[in-house]
């Protein structure tokens, strides 16, 4: 458990570096979406292709990893789904907040994951990642999509639209970039350098751009229901992926990363899809600051379980 400490400490003290900046003013809180937004289009683009473009992939192994990862997220969406009138009984809750908790439990903070895994396993984690965007996002992205228009039925999701969405989400691009590199005999050298010298600035920029979107008083406006994106994505979740797994037969590095996967905090980005579609993009905003302060318990816990199960020293 030691090790998972210290491999979560410079990850926790940049994100609660990224608050204290936000909030003491001295990157007003209009400059951050910039920022976001340059980790968003550019940095981690840059890290997912040189990540995928220098790794040694397997194909042929990699299919139980790519397995335990769809099955983890068409489950996960598959019970929510099922359990969408039950929930939106017990906590209240209109079709626009629980497009919003569907949101929050399914999608994951991949900027996080990242430092954290390249912190953990490095080289070899970050590609097992990358591979991950590659599977999980394009599904995670239409899901999501249906789930809003069929809640609150502002925006049809037509064919064209829900493509648009996939064609424009840079960490696609990223990974499709990647691949084709890959399968060329990697990238030229001075793009490489060019590309991991960005890589690498997306790893620390983008844990002060999470802590720079922390809100209290979100948090404190909210109703009881944001509790439920807590629990259902830190630890329904997670136990979903350690589940997967083990019926995949999965151990080490890989287990490790499809557990991370799940056990970290929601994607900052889904709350402008929430706006932009008629979701509750306020509760989306409470549950992103509650589940990273409270991610803060559970992290250690299931990556210190995952290292466990998966014959890792922890």
């Amino acid at each position: 458990m030691s090790a998972v400490l210290d491999a979560l400490m410079p990850v926790l003290s940049l994100i609660l570096l990224g608050f204290a900046l936000r909030k003491g003013g001295v990157i007003p809180r209009a400059q951050w979406r910039g920022i976001e937004q340059l980790c968003y289009w550019l940095l981690f683009p840059a890290l997912l292709i040189v990540s995928i473009a220098s790794a040694r992939l397997d194909l042929a192994a990699l299919v139980p990893y790519a397995s335990a990862l769809l099955l983890m997220v068409i489950s996960g969406t598959g019970l929510m789904w099922i359990f969408r009138r039950r929930l939106m009984r017990l906590l209240d809750m209109d079709g626009a907040t629980w497009s919003s908790l569907f949101q929050t439990v399914t999608r994951w903070n991949g900027f996080l994951a990242m430092a954290i895994i390249d912190k953990l396993s490095g080289e070899a984690g970050l590609a097992l990642l990358a591979v991950a965007f590659a599977v999980i996002v394009p599904y995670l992205n239409v899901a999501n999509v249906l789930a809003i228009a069929a809640s609150v039925g502002r925006t049809r999701p037509t064919p064209a639209f829900i493509i648009r969405q996939l064609v424009r989400n840079p960490f696609i691009i990223g990974v499709g970039l990647g691949l084709v590199f890959h399968f060329l005999g990697g990238l030229p050298d001075p793009v490489e350098t060019a590309l991991s010298l960005l890589g690498r600035a997306a790893l620390g920029v983008s844990l002060l751009v999470v802590g720079a979107g922390l809100s209290w008083q979100a948090v404190k406006a909210a109703r009881a229901g944001v509790m439920a994106s807590v629990g259902l994505r830190l630890v329904g979740m997670p136990a979903l992926a350690l589940l997967w797994g083990q019926v995949m037969g999965l151990a080490g590095v890989p287990l490790l990363v499809l557990t991370m996967a799940a056990a970290v905090p929601t994607a900052v980005n889904g709350y402008m899809l929430a706006r932009a579609m008629g979701g509750d993009a306020a509760y989306y905003a409470a549950a992103v600051t509650a589940q990273v302060m409270a991610s803060v318990i559970t992290l250690p816990l299931f990556i210190w379980l995952a290292m466990w199960l998966g014959g890792l020293s922890g």
